[in-house]
């Protein structure tokens, strides 16, 4: 199984972007998704997840009322809408996958995509 994201790039502060990320494969019959981000010396944080069926979300504080994760019909692909961004969101972003339930845990999650970096400049 592998999990490809996209959509990082370098942004000023207060626009935004969309990160999304699609699976090529299934494990489970079923999973919940996730992103989570690391920035340099730091360790990875979580951002955000999402149920099988899209219906429950969750979010780290840090991001909550400014990122929004969705998941297509198709329940292959999520999406990461990122807007307001500031400099304290620069990290390299990355997708996770997972069995049922959603959750905030980074064990929880046993395929995990490459990464993509977003830099926000101030």
């Amino acid at each position: 199984v592998q999990l490809q994201a996209s959509g990082g790039g370098l942004v000023q502060a207060g626009n935004s972007l969309r990160l999304s990320c699609e699976t090529s494969a299934r494990t489970y019959d079923i999973f919940a998704m996730g992103w989570f981000r690391q920035a340099p010396g730091k360790e990875r944080e979580f951002v955000a997840s999402i149920s099988w069926s899209g219906l429950s979300t969750y979010y780290g504080d840090s991001v909550k009322g400014r990122f929004t994760i969705t998941r297509d019909p198709n329940r292959n692909r999520v999406h990461l809408q990122m807007n307001s961004l500031n400099p304290e969101d620069t990290a390299i972003y990355y997708c996770a996958a997972g069995p049922e339930p959603p959750t905030t845990q980074r064990d929880r999650y046993e395929l995990w995509g490459q990464g993509t970096q977003v830099t926000v400049s101030s």
